[in-house]
């Protein structure tokens, strides 16, 4: 454990899906390196859900940063939300780099929501975890305005 160190040195804001009011469909984070990190935790965070609105989530792997070959990582994926099952939700998805298909060379991941039915309030992030070269700030996406400690 690193416990001298920030939370910032050891987490870093590797993808979001942007707070949005998500029309019916699939919104996706941007595509995070797998090499920098030791594993990486995709959090969603689910607002009102549209009158019998669904979400589905997944985390999809590519060759590349471009998204090259993606297709689903094999169990990791969320158990459907429903509307009924109620609004203001958090949902978590843990990501190793060993749950890639190494042999097919897949090496990039994001967080994909598909929205059902109804509009739905969303947003998620992907944090990279204790990553492999340097502290964890230097692999973060360039939209973090600031990290205070």
């Amino acid at each position: 454990m690193q416990g001298n160190l920030d939370p910032s040195a050891r987490v870093a804001i590797a993808g979001v899906i942007p707070a949005q009011q998500a029309a019916v469909g699939t919104v996706t984070s941007g595509w995070v390196d797998m090499r920098a990190f030791s594993a990486v935790l995709a959090t969603l965070n689910v607002g009102v859900i549209g009158a019998s609105g669904t979400l589905d989530a997944k985390i999809e792997q590519a060759t590349d940063a471009s998204g090259t070959s993606a297709k689903a990582v094999a169990g990791l994926a969320l158990v459907q939300l429903v509307k009924a099952g109620g609004d203001n939700r958090q949902a978590a998805i843990n990501v190793r780099p060993e749950d890639l298909d190494k042999n097919g060379n897949f090496k990039f991941v994001r967080l994909s929501v598909t929205v059902g039915v109804a509009a739905t309030f969303l947003s998620a992030i992907l944090a990279g975890l204790d990553a492999r070269y340097g502290a964890a700030g230097a692999n973060q996406i360039n939209t973090v305005a600031q990290t205070v400690s």
